[in-house]
């Protein structure tokens, strides 16, 4: 009771993955987000000329289920196939290049 408790660490192993920040295309689908209107305040909409389009959310579906992207992250394709999005501070303090 209440004794010191030792916890192993454990290292990443090496692995190669493919990653490239995300660009439209590469998304899985889109969700659209609902319009807002307060008063005559519209939020989340995207005017074309006169015409107005609700917001597109891209996302990727992954193993844990659906996760949306956001501009600048990257999108990484592990080493079974799968795919799912990173943002990029997390990348840079993850991964580096391969040479």
């Amino acid at each position: 009771m209440g004794g010191v408790r030792e916890v192993a660490k454990y290292r990443k192993k090496p692995v190669v993955i493919e990653a490239e920040v995300y660009k439209e295309g590469m998304e899985d689908g889109f969700d659209y987000e609902p319009e807002s209107f307060v008063g005559e305040h519209i939020e989340n909409v995207h005017f074309i000329g006169m015409d107005w389009q609700p917001k597109k959310r891209p996302y990727i579906n992954t193993l844990e289920g659906k996760h949306y992207i956001t501009e600048g992250d990257y999108i990484i394709t592990g080493v079974k196939g799968e795919r799912y999005p990173c943002k990029p501070d997390i990348f840079e303090m993850t991964y580096e290049l391969a040479e």
